[in-house]
C-alpha cells in the first residue's frame, strides 16, 4: 500500500495580520500563548508582532533585548524612505537578517511553529514573507548538585540535570578533544524530544556504532519522555532480567565510559545519561574504585562479588541444605535449626516465600513513601514484622536472619538495576531448590550463566571478558590493577 505523501511546507505570508491569525488558530485554547505587537521607526510605520509561550520564555527581560536587537537590524533611516517598495524592503531584510547573531531566519510556517514550541520568540515583520526566531532562554531547571541516585564517596560531587545543554557542557569541559562527537536525533510524535548521542571517534568500535545507529533510528516514530524509553528500544533481549545498559548521573562516569569506547545517550528533560552497552561485570564497578588505592578497591570489589552470591543464592542454599542435605550441616547448627523450626506450620519453602514477599513489600514501600518517613517505616516495619512473625510461630529466627542477610547483601551492589535482577531471580531459584535441592540450584545457576553467555548487547558479548575469555581484561574485573597500568589515552586514528 502506498504511503501518504507529506504535506508541502506552508510559506510565511507577507501580511503580518495573516501570520498572526494563523498562529492564533494553531495555538487556540492555549492559555499561556502570547502575542505582542509594536511599531518601529521614528513615525512608527513598520508593524512588528512577536509570538511566544510565556511559560517557556523569560518574557520581560528577553523582549526588551529582542526589541533593541530589532532596532539595530532595521535601521531608522531605511524606514524613513517612504518611496521604498515592499519588494525592496523585503530584499533589504533578507540581506540584513542572515548575518544577525541574535536571530535565525525562518522560511516556512512550520519552522515558526516549531520555534515557538521550542521556547523561542518568533517575530513577524509586515511586508516580509519570512520570520525571525529569537532564542529566549528557557524554563527554570534545578541547580547542579550531588547525584541523588549515586552516593558520592570520593571524586566530583556534581551531577547532571534536566537541561541537555548543561549536561553536554559538563562533558565537554572534561573531554577537550575534537574527537568527542555528538549527533542528534528528534523523536517523532507530539513530544519532539531532543535526543543526543555521543562517542569518541577512533575509540569506539565501528560495529557497535553501526548497530546503535540502526536501532536508534526507530526512535523517530516513538514518543520519548525519558532516557529509559531509549533503553528499551535499544535492547535486544527485552524479557531478560539483566540490564543491558547503564544509567548514571555522574559526568565523570560518563566520560570514563566514553574513554573505554562506549556510547552515551542524553534526552532533553532527563537527568540521567544512558551508557551503551552495559556489560555484566561493569555493574559491579564504581568510580570510587579508581579514586582509592589498589588494595582497598580490590578488596571492596571482592566484597561486592561475595554480596552478589549471597543476594542470589543464600535462601536457596538454606532450603536445599535443610530439606535435602541435612548431613552437610554441622550437628550443633542442625540441632539449632530444627529447634527453631519447632512448631512452624509451613514447609521451609513456603516460609521463605512469605518472608521474602514481606521483605520486598517493605522495601518497595520505603522507596515510595516520602523520605522523612520512608526509612523509618522500612526499619520499624522490618523489626516489628520479623519479631511478630517469630512470636506468632509463622517463621523461624534462622529464616528471618537468612532473609535479612539476603536483603542487606543486595544493597551492597552499586548498580540498582542489577540488584533488581538478583531479587527477581531469587524466586525461581527458591522453587528449584525446594524441588531438587542443590541439584536444582546447580541447574538454575547453569541456566543463568548460559543465558548471560548467549546474550549480546549491540553485538558485544554481555558476559565479556569471561565469555569469550579475555585474560588481559580480567585485571579490571574482580580486582583492580594499579592505575599506572591503565592510565593510557585510548588509541585511535588522529584527527
Amino acid at each position: 500500500m502506498a504511503t501518504p505523501k507529506e504535506a508541502a511546507p506552508q510559506p510565511i505570508s507577507g501580511s503580518i495580520s495573516d501570520n498572526v491569525q494563523r498562529m492564533k488558530e494553531a495555538f487556540a485554547a492555549c492559555e499561556d500563548f502570547r502575542i505582542s505587537t509594536w511599531r518601529l521607526g521614528a513615525e512608527r510605520r513598520l508593524e512588528v508582532a512577536a509570538v511566544y509561550f510565556e511559560t517557556l520564555t523569560y518574557s520581560n527581560q528577553n523582549q526588551n533585548f529582542m526589541r533593541d536587537a530589532l532596532n539595530d537590524l532595521v535601521r531608522y533611516d531605511v524606514l524613513e524612505q517612504r518611496e521604498r517598495t515592499s519588494g525592496e524592503f523585503a530584499a533589504y531584510l533578507d540581506e540584513q537578517a542572515l548575518p544577525s547573531i541574535h536571530f535565525a531566519m525562518l522560511r516556512t510556517f512550520e519552522q515558526a511553529m516549531n520555534d515557538v514550541l521550542d521556547g523561542k520568540i518568533v517575530v513577524f515583520i509586515d511586508r516580509w514573507d519570512k520570520a525571525l526566531g529569537f532564542a529566549a532562554g528557557g524554563i527554570e531547571t534545578r541547580a547542579m548538585q550531588e547525584p541523588s541516585s549515586e552516593t558520592v564517596i570520593a571524586g566530583p560531587h556534581i551531577g547532571t540535570v534536566e537541561d541537555l545543554k548543561k549536561n553536554i557542557g559538563l562533558l565537554r569541559s572534561r573531554l577537550r578533544t575534537p574527537r568527542f562527537k555528538l549527533e542528534g536525533i528528534a523523536a517523532g510524535g507530539h513530544t519532539r524530544s531532543d535526543i543526543v548521542y555521543g562517542y569518541l571517534d577512533g575509540v569506539i568500535e565501528p560495529s557497535i556504532l553501526s548497530a546503535f545507529r540502526e536501532r536508534v533510528s526507530r526512535l523517530r516514530d516513538e514518543e520519548v519522555l525519558e532516557v529509559s524509553y531509549v533503553e528499551e528500544i535499544l535492547e535486544e533481549a527485552v524479557y531478560s532480567p539483566f540490564p543491558q545498559f547503564r544509567l548514571t548521573e555522574r559526568p565523570d562516569t560518563a566520560v570514563a565510559a566514553l574513554l573505554e569506547g562506549k556510547l552515551i545517550v542524553m534526552v532533553q528533560g532527563s537527568g540521567s545519561i544512558l551508557i551503551c552497552p552495559g556489560l555484566f561485570t561493569e555493574f559491579f564497578q564504581a568510580n570510587e574504585d579508581y579514586y582509592q588505592r589498589t588494595a582497598i578497591s580490590s578488596g571492596i570489589r571482592l566484597l561486592r562479588v561475595f554480596a552478589c552470591g549471597i543476594a542470589l543464592t543464600l535462601p536457596g542454599i538454606y532450603i536445599s541444605l535443610s530439606s535435602f542435605h541435612p548431613e552437610l550441616i554441622p550437628t550443633n547448627l542442625l540441632l539449632a535449626i530444627l529447634d527453631s523450626k519447632e512448631g512452624i506450620p509451613f514447609p521451609t519453602f513456603v516460609e521463605a516465600l512469605i518472608m521474602q514477599f514481606f521483605f520486598e513489600l517493605l522495601r518497595e514501600a520505603g522507596l515510595r513513601l516520602p523520605k522523612p518517613i520512608g526509612s523509618a517505616v522500612s526499619i520499624v516495619g522490618a523489626l516489628v514484622i520479623g519479631e511478630a512473625a517469630i512470636n506468632a510461630g509463622i517463621a523461624s529466627p534462622i529464616m528471618v536472619v537468612v532473609v535479612a542477610l539476603t536483603g542487606i547483601a543486595s544493597f551492597a551492589i552499586p548498580q540498582y538495576k542489577i540488584a533488581i535482577a538478583f531479587r527477581i531471580l531469587q524466586f525461581p531459584l527458591l522453587l528449584l531448590a525446594a524441588s531438587l535441592g542443590m541439584f536444582g540450584m546447580m541447574i538454575g545457576m547453569l541456566w543463568i550463566v548460559l543465558h548471560m553467555a548467549n546474550l549480546r548487547v549491540l553485538g558485544q558479548p554481555y558476559f565479556e571478558p569471561f565469555a569469550p575469555l579475555r585474560p588481559k581484561a580480567l585485571e579490571d574485573v574482580v580486582v583492580r590493577a594499579p592505575l599506572s597500568r591503565r592510565m593510557r589515552s585510548p588509541r585511535g586514528k588522529t584527527t
